[in-house]
C-alpha cells in the first residue's frame, strides 16, 4: 500500500468516525416537539404566579410574613421550650430534617415533608389531612409529640412578646387575664380540664389568637420556594435550540429520557414542582414498630371534619371550597395512598417515603423497579424491569434536580432570624 493510499484510507476512517460520533451526539440530544413541550412544562420557570389564599386574608401581608418568620424559629412555641417549626423544617437542609421519623418533644410516626412550594398544594401532610398552610401549621403546635403546647400558652406568648406586631396585623389582642397559662382542647389532663372550665366566649378568643399564629406562619412559608437546578438550565438550553451537552452528562440525559418515557415517572411527578399533588398507593412497606398507617383513607375523612378547614368559621374564604366540595372519602383506592412529594432536591432528602422506610435513591428506584405488593389496599405500580445501567442513569438524572431553596430570593441557609 502506497503512502497516498494509506493517507486516503486514514482520511476515510477519520471521516466515518466523525460522522458516527456526530450522529451519536445528535441522537443523544435530539428531542421531539412533544418531548420538548413536556420538558418545558417541567421547568421551574413555568410556575405561574402564586395564587392568593382566600382562606387567609393576611397571606400576602409583609407584616404577617415577618411576624410568621419569627414565630417559625421561636422555641417558646412548645411545651419544653426547645422545639420550633424550624426544628424539623431546617433551612440549611431545605426545610426538612434528614431523619426517618420527625422528632419534637417526642418521636412522630411520619417523615418530615419539605415545605418549599407547599403554598401551591391543595392538601398538606402525607395523608392530606389539612387543606391550607395555616391549618397545617396549627396541627404540630398541639400535637403531643411535636410542639406539645396549648392554645392558651401560645396566646399568652403572643401577648407577652409579640403584642405590637400582632396587633398591627390582626387588631387588638383580646383580654386574656381570665385565661389560665396552659389550656386547650388537646394536651395533658390539666390543660384539657382548664379548657373545659372556660366559657365559649373565652375559648373562641383564645382560638382566634391561635388561628392567627398559623396564618402568620403561613404568610412566611409562602415565600419558601425552589430555585433553578441544572435540569432547568438544560431545559432552557434545549428549548432554545442548543444541545445542552455541556449542562447534563450523557447518563443524565439518558435518565431524563427514561423519566419521561419507559420508567413513567412523569405520570405523577410532573409540572414545574414535579408533583401532581395527588395521593397514590405505591406499595411502600409499613414500619413494623408502628400502628398500621392507612394514609389518605384516614386523611380524607379527617380534613372534611377538620376544625380549621376551608369551610370552618376560622377560614377567611368567601367562596366555594372546591377541593372539599369534590373530595373523595372512604374509597378502597385511598388505603395507604400518600401524597406525591416534589422531586425537586430529592437527592438531598434521604431517607425516603412517608416513614423513611427506604434509605437511598437507589433503594427507591429498586422498589419501583420491582413493584412489590401493597401491605393493604392495592399498589398502582407495575414492575419496570429496568436494567441496572438504566437505574443508575435514572438516579443520575434525579440528582440534576438539586438546586437552592430560596426565601424571598435568598438562599434558605441564610434565612434564619
Amino acid at each position: 500500500m502506497t503512502n497516498r493510499t494509506r493517507t486516503a484510507t486514514a482520511l476515510v476512517v477519520l471521516i466515518l468516525w466523525a460522522t458516527l460520533a456526530s450522529t451519536a451526539a445528535s441522537t443523544r440530544t435530539r428531542w421531539t416537539t412533544a418531548q420538548l413541550e413536556e420538558l418545558r412544562s417541567m421547568s421551574i420557570t413555568e410556575l405561574p404566579p402564586l395564587p392568593p389564599d382566600p382562606t387567609n386574608r393576611v397571606a400576602d401581608d409583609p407584616r404577617a410574613a415577618d411576624l410568621g418568620r419569627r414565630l417559625f424559629f421561636d422555641t417558646r412555641l412548645s411545651s419544653n421550650g426547645r422545639v420550633a417549626c424550624s426544628t424539623c423544617h431546617q433551612p440549611e437542609r431545605g426545610f426538612q430534617d434528614g431523619i426517618a421519623l420527625a422528632v419534637g418533644v417526642g418521636t412522630t410516626a411520619r417523615r418530615t415533608m419539605p415545605i418549599a412550594g407547599m403554598a401551591r398544594s391543595p392538601f398538606l401532610f402525607w395523608d392530606g389531612r389539612k387543606d391550607s398552610l395555616w391549618a397545617q401549621a396549627l396541627g404540630p403546635l398541639e400535637s403531643p409529640v411535636e410542639h406539645g403546647g396549648t392554645r392558651a400558652q401560645y396566646a399568652h406568648l403572643i401577648a407577652a412578646h409579640y403584642r405590637r406586631d400582632y396587633e398591627a396585623v390582626f387588631g387588638p389582642l383580646p383580654d386574656l387575664s381570665a385565661v389560665p397559662g396552659s389550656a386547650g382542647p388537646a394536651g395533658d389532663a390539666t390543660a384539657m380540664t382548664a379548657w373545659s372550665t372556660l366559657n365559649e366566649t373565652l375559648r373562641d378568643l383564645v382560638t382566634s389568637v391561635f388561628v392567627n399564629i398559623g396564618k402568620a406562619i403561613a404568610a412566611y412559608e409562602r415565600h419558601i420556594v425552589f430555585g433553578a437546578s441544572r435540569f432547568d438550565r438544560y431545559v432552557a438550553a434545549v428549548t432554545a435550540g442548543h444541545p445542552g451537552d455541556d449542562v447534563l452528562t450523557e447518563d443524565e440525559i439518558a435518565g431524563l429520557r427514561l423519566f419521561i418515557g419507559r420508567a413513567n415517572c412523569s405520570q405523577c411527578h410532573n409540572g414545574p414542582l414535579l408533583t401532581n399533588n395527588e395521593f397514590h398507593n405505591t406499595g411502600v412497606p409499613s414500619r413494623p414498630e408502628l400502628p398500621l398507617d392507612r394514609g389518605r383513607l384516614t386523611g380524607a375523612t379527617t380534613v372534611v371534619g377538620e376544625e380549621f378547614n376551608c369551610r370552618s368559621r376560622w377560614s377567611d374564604a368567601r367562596q366555594r371550597c372546591a377541593e372539599l366540595d369534590f373530595i373523595v372519602t372512604g374509597a378502597h383506592t385511598l388505603d395507604r395512598a400518600y401524597k406525591v412529594p416534589s422531586l425537586r432536591n430529592v437527592a438531598e432528602r434521604a431517607p425516603y417515603m412517608d416513614g423513611g422506610q427506604l434509605a437511598t435513591l437507589a433503594d427507591v428506584l429498586d422498589h419501583y423497579n420491582r413493584a412489590p405488593a401493597a401491605v393493604t389496599g392495592h399498589s398502582e405500580l407495575r414492575a419496570l424491569r429496568l436494567k441496572p445501567i438504566e437505574l443508575r442513569q435514572l438516579e443520575a438524572f434525579l440528582r440534576t434536580l438539586s438546586g437552592p431553596v430560596l426565601v424571598d430570593g435568598r438562599a434558605a441557609a441564610g434565612a434564619t432570624p
